[in-house]
């Protein structure tokens, strides 16, 4: 049994001052974490949450409201090491679902002159942007809908944008976007969301949100596995904490944020947060190193078997396939701050993979494919190629991924690809094999950026691996590769 370090929550949320939208895991195990330490601290803080679900998890939402906000994060060092805190600093929680069926109250919670950030974590296509130009879709049925209809938005642009437009209205100040997704420049990002629907629906909105809406960057940091029955049973066993919202994740935490909120924020670096005046250093780094790493894990280690990050790493030729990949593949495309030792960052990063009191699975990184790789291996195989290295591990990724989206996996009888282009890729296996396959991936434009799949060295570095992981398997890569190392 581990030892439990119980940290109770203290103190009254007495006015909500942020809104967040997505009431996902992730939000609930880091942001909220670092907002209920400052509230503990200070003993009341204007600074209590609201937060929303936008599409869909309606029984989590009651749940927080049976359990009037509460609920407690896991936090494991390791095994041996975890500490229970008790969160309290959600104040309301609101479900709009696809009926909209609160979407007033989310809007004018929005609107109300209290609230002075909005945070988001709505995934990479929950911004409705194309992933390899960053263009707003305007194909997307949520954003084609939101520009029809600008007052009862459904995306998660549209809704920023009415309670902007609300706020602009009523002579209100606007409030601070702070995009908390993993995407490169996400301030920005989220900045092009709104800014291209505002200019499609009102283009007097629209410069007054360029010039008075302030989208800071921000790089967030913790491992947060998906909760299931084992999950929740582990905890009623090992720690006596029976909550159904309660989340579980590694003792690691980082925050990083622009500093850019004209209308106040909470003192956040006394609770650890690094805010600085860029970002996109912090942003790269962690993108290449971790998320790259991970996706790595996730393709790979699916077609070898595995299940888990844990399972995966503990396989010593996937071990070495990551510590070759971060070595040669992510650190030469990064440029960081001096005092920032990208060995070290690496080898912490593997121990923190290694964390076996975590079941991250593979599967959940894996949702979503087609939105996370131009950020995580795209971008960086550019720079290597332009550098003249090998993008041999990117390669073998890329090629993995492939397989993934388009054949069953080895072994298992239901395979269901998670990810908006799932019917294009059914698409795809129902008219093509082989090596014309591959070239029918490589030409989507909505994710692989056509400067990057005209270049004959990148399509055939993917053919190389697509070739060699069809013909004589995983196991045999992986063998041939680490004997190269």
């Amino acid at each position: 049994m581990p030892v439990v370090k119980r940290v109770p929550c203290t103190g009254t949320a007495a006015q909500i001052g942020i809104v967040h939208l997505g009431l996902g895991a992730f939000h609930r195990a880091h942001q909220a974490v670092y907002l209920q330490r400052h509230l503990n601290r200070h003993g009341d803080s204007e600074w209590g949450v609201c937060s929303a679900n936008l599409r869909s998890n309606r029984t989590l939402v009651e749940q927080m409201r049976e359990q009037d906000g509460r609920y407690h994060v896991a936090e494991y060092r390791d095994r041996e090491q975890v500490t229970l805190r008790e969160i309290g600093v959600l104040r309301q929680a609101l479900y709009v679902g696809e009926g909209g069926e609160e979407l007033e109250q989310l809007l004018q919670r929005m609107a109300a002159p209290q609230t002075r950030i909005v945070t988001l974590t709505v995934t990479e296509k929950g911004y409705c942007l194309s992933p390899s130009s960053g263009q707003l879709r305007r194909e997307d049925p949520t954003i084609a809908h939101d520009i029809a209809h600008p007052h009862t938005p459904r995306s998660a642009p549209g809704i920023v944008l009415e309670a902007l437009r609300r706020r602009r209205a009523e002579g209100v100040p606007a409030f601070t976007v702070l995009c908390c997704d993993n995407m490169p420049d996400n301030g920005q990002r989220t900045r092009q969301a709104v800014s291209a629907l505002a200019a499609l629906q009102d283009e007097a909105l629209a410069q007054w949100v360029e010039q008075q809406v302030a989208f800071p960057s921000c790089m967030v940091d913790r491992i947060v596995p998906a909760m299931d029955d084992e999950s929740f049973r582990r905890l009623a066993q090992q720690l006596d904490c029976h909550d159904r919202a309660a989340v579980v994740c590694e003792s690691f935490s980082q925050w990083v944020i622009e500093d850019h909120f004209p209308l106040g924020r909470p003192d956040w670096e006394v609770e650890g947060v690094q805010m600085v005046d860029d970002v996109r250093p912090f942003e790269t780094m962690k993108l290449r190193m971790l998320n790259g790493s991970h996706s790595l894990l996730a393709y790979v280690g699916l077609l070898a078997g595995h299940e888990s990050v844990f399972e995966a790493v503990s396989d010593v030729r996937l071990a070495r396939l990551i510590a070759r990949y971060m070595a040669e593949e992510a650190t030469p495309t990064l440029d960081m701050p001096a005092g920032i030792d990208l060995s070290a960052y690496a080898h912490d990063l593997q121990a923190r993979f290694a964390n076996d009191s975590l079941q991250h699975r593979l599967r959940q990184i894996a949702m979503d494919g087609s939105q996370k790789l131009p950020q995580r291996w795209l971008l960086g195989a550019q720079q290597l190629l332009d550098q003249g290295r090998d993008i041999d591990c990117t390669a073998l990724g890329i090629a993995a991924w492939i397989l993934y989206c388009t054949q069953p996996l080895p072994g298992r009888a239901a395979h269901v690809v998670d990810d908006p282009l799932s019917a294009t890729f059914a698409d795809l296996a129902g008219r093509s094999e082989g090596a014309s396959r591959v070239d029918a991936v490589l030409d989507l434009h909505e994710v692989f950026p056509p400067q990057l799949s005209a270049r004959p060295a990148f399509r055939d570095a993917v053919h190389r691996a697509y070739g060699a992981l069809t013909r004589d398997g995983v196991d045999s890569l992986l063998h041939a590769l680490a004997a190269s190392n």
